[in-house]
């Protein structure tokens, strides 16, 4: 376990290095119906990535790619693939147990010419920043529970959620004891009560990070991983 540690450690620090912080695409979000009809490209795409795993064997699991349009959050594209993963489970070093799934399907949706591909963000459950950097895509992460790492802790976030200054923010910056804005912690739907985080993963700001999540949300979960969570799912349960 400790040379798996010291090897993926390696590989995280080379693409950390490689890693943008900030906006580095050629589109707009459509904020208005004149911005979308003046020529301006806009984002019309959004793709999301989950990954199930088989109840009866742990290392078979059916990783699922979904793309909706980012106006109307319908299902544009799905593909699932059931693979197996023998790499262990070791906190901290998800994507090197999964990345290489979600790869091969953005590989596949590439080498087939699919109009989606090079206009898309993509919405991830941790491994945003390691996919993103892997495959030059602007990604997201989104999380349901809060990573306890830079003095971040539940009850301190609570804290925050519940101030009264805070009542009527959309998201709340997290920052950490070093100083440094590690991601927001953000009321997604009005029916939830709970919050989701939301960090930077590549080529995509905090801020704008934030402001996509709000608008892919019909649920606590924004649509492209609740779609691809559903269907990856769904697949492995029909077909293995």
């Amino acid at each position: 376990m400790t040379i798996i540690r010291n090897g993926s450690s390696k590989v995280q620090d080379t693409l950390k290095r490689k890693l943008i912080t900030e906006d580095d695409y050629n589109w707009k979000l459509g904020e208005s119906e004149e911005e979308e009809s003046s020529g301006v490209q806009v984002l019309k795409y959004i793709g999301g990535f989950d990954i199930s795993f088989s109840k009866h064997h742990p290392s078979v699991a059916c990783g699922t790619l979904v793309v909706l349009d980012f106006k109307t959050l319908d299902v544009l594209y799905e593909d699932s693939s059931i693979v197996t993963i023998d790499v262990p489970y070791v906190p901290g070093f998800l994507a090197f147990r999964e990345a290489s799934v979600f790869l091969q399907l953005l590989k596949k949706m590439q080498d087939s010419s699919h109009p989606f591909y090079p206009q898309r963000h993509v919405l991830r459950f941790g491994s945003a920043c390691h996919l993103g950097v892997l495959a030059d895509l602007p990604t997201i992460g989104v999380g349901k529970n809060l990573h306890h790492v830079d003095g971040l802790t539940n009850s301190s976030v609570r804290e925050l959620l519940e101030a009264e200054d805070n009542f009527n923010v959309d998201f709340i910056p997290l920052v950490g004891d070093s100083g440094n804005t590690l991601g927001a912690a953000l009321h997604s739907s009005k029916e939830s009560f709970k919050p989701i985080f939301v960090s930077v993963g590549h080529r995509v700001s905090l801020a704008s990070a934030v402001e996509i999540v709000k608008r892919t949300c019909k649920y606590r979960v924004p649509e492209p991983i609740r779609q691809a969570d559903i269907r990856s799912r769904d697949y492995l349960r029909k077909h293995h």
